[in-house]
C-alpha cells in the first residue's frame, strides 16, 4: 500500500514552530542564484549570495493552521550582488543552515519586491510563510 500520512494541524503547527525555535534568536535569511542545494545540509558552492537580511529577534510568532507567518524582515539595504534571486537560505544568528525555500514576488516561501537585484541596491521582502505539507 502506498504511503498516505496526514497530519493533525497541532502537529503541523508544532513543527513549523520547530524552525523558530531552530533559528532562534535574530537569524538571518540569505538570497542565493542559481539551483538550490539538495537541503541545507548541503553547502552552497557555485551559487552567488546576492543578499543578507536581518530576521527579527524572534522569526515567527506561534504557527496557525499549518500556516507559520514570519515576524517583519529587515530590508538589506546594500545588495551583494547582481542576479536573479532564486532561493534562500535561513539560518541562525551563527551562520548554520536551518531551512533552504523558494524566493519569487509571489506565492513563494519568501517573495520579493523583485528577483532581479543590483549590487548595492535595497532589497526587500514583502511576504514570508511556510506551509506545512499534508
Amino acid at each position: 500500500m502506498a504511503h498516505n500520512l496526514k497530519y493533525a494541524v497541532a502537529l503541523k503547527n508544532a513543527r513549523l514552530d520547530a524552525i523558530t525555535a531552530a533559528i532562534g534568536a535574530s537569524g538571518f535569511v540569505d538570497i542565493y542564484d542559481g539551483s538550490q542545494p539538495a537541503s541545507p545540509d548541503t553547502a552552497v558552492t557555485s551559487q552567488v549570495k546576492l543578499a543578507h537580511l536581518a530576521l527579527s529577534a524572534t522569526f515567527a510568532p506561534a504557527a496557525s493552521g499549518g500556516v507559520l507567518t514570519a515576524n517583519a524582515i529587515s530590508d538589506d539595504t546594500d545588495a551583494d550582488a547582481t542576479g536573479t534571486a532564486a532561493w534562500c537560505r535561513f539560518t541562525t544568528s551563527g551562520g548554520t543552515a536551518v531551512i533552504d525555500g523558494t524566493v519569487g514576488t509571489s506565492s513563494c516561501d519568501l517573495n520579493l519586491n523583485s528577483v532581479s537585484i543590483n549590487i548595492h541596491q535595497t532589497v526587500e521582502v514583502t511576504a514570508c510563510t511556510i506551509t506545512s505539507a499534508n
